[in-house]
């Protein structure tokens, strides 16, 4: 069996999501998204399980919306159920019987051979999802980090008190590392896809550079420091591989506060005058110069292992 196929049958999908075993699709939909807005990673940043419970939301959502997975994972709940009330049912005297005791052994394994079978159907349904991709658990996704970016800009527009900002002008890099043997040829799990998939949930991802000779480690830039702090306060990666993440450039500190309750800081979008328009163009040749920098470095870095 499968570790997430295990992993499923540990969990009660419908208690996850707070529904019954009879529930709708759409009221399957509408029990997710309600759960994955007060556990979603943006809107915990401190709680270092919020990831972990989304995670597993997103695992009960992909099974129970897909009609094969959901028959698969309800029989193996109902086989489950009809062990739990056989076992109730023993009698004591029963178990000293000899005779009962080998009777109930064959069936025993008999039912063993069924749920065998039952969940190695789960496990092929599992794998069709994962090779064809859940669209319906992106969208619900999306509709999540659209809500809560909407949440955020609200908040924006009364904003007053301390500013995190990076101690330098250049975008916020993480240095990623996972264990990672020289002849695997799948890198431990982790491609450059995969980097992607999983850190460009916090934010807008701008580079992510995995070093071919050095196995194991890669280096990430983000468009914001907002993104690059959740992504390295939340993100653990895949849960047999699990990730390490340091700063490496651009950490964010605590400043004073910067602004009068009420007032606004001034963005791109409220440039004044050529002066700033030049200082914004140089900033964003810098920080290309350092990426491209960086990148050479890595390649060095390489070329020497």
């Amino acid at each position: 069996m499968s570790a997430k196929a295990k992993e499923l049958l540990q969990m009660d999908l419908y208690a996850l999501l707070g529904c019954e075993s009879t529930a709708t699709s759409k009221q399957i939909k509408k029990a997710y998204r309600q759960k994955a807005l007060t556990c979603h990673p943006d809107k915990n940043p401190d709680n270092p399980k919020a990831a972990e419970l989304f995670h597993q939301l997103s695992q009960a959502l992909e099974v129970l919306t897909d009609a094969a997975a959901r028959a698969a994972y309800d029989k193996v709940c109902a086989a489950k159920r009809q062990a739990e009330e056989r076992n109730r049912k023993l009698d004591d005297k029963r178990k000293k019987i000899k005779l009962d005791l080998e009777t109930r052994e064959r069936q025993a394994e008999a039912h063993s051979q069924e749920e065998v079978n039952i969940t190695r159907t789960l496990e092929e349904e599992i794998a069709r999802l994962r090779e064809e991709g859940s669209r319906q658990l992106e969208e619900e996704q999306r509709l999540v980090r659209e809500q809560i970016q909407r949440e955020r800009e609200e908040g924006t527009q009364t904003y007053s008190g301390v500013e995190r900002c990076s101690k330098s002008n250049l975008t916020p890099k993480l240095k990623l590392k996972w264990k990672c043997k020289k002849d695997d040829e799948k890198s431990g799990g982790y491609s450059q896809e995969t980097l992607l998939s999983l850190l460009q949930k916090y934010g807008d991802v701008l580079n992510v550079i995995v070093s071919t000779k050095k196995k194991g480690s890669a280096v990430v830039e983000f468009a914001t420091v907002r993104a690059a702090e959740l992504a390295c306060k939340n993100e653990s990666g895949l849960s047999g591989n699990p990730l390490k993440i340091s700063w490496l450039e651009g950490e964010p500190e605590v400043m004073a506060p910067v602004c009068q309750p009420g007032l606004f800081m001034p963005t791109q979008g409220s440039l004044r005058n050529e002066r700033d328009y030049e200082s914004v163009v140089m900033m964003r040749m810098r920080q290309a110069a350092e990426r491209q920098k960086l990148i050479e470095e890595m390649q060095k870095e390489d070329d020497e292992a």
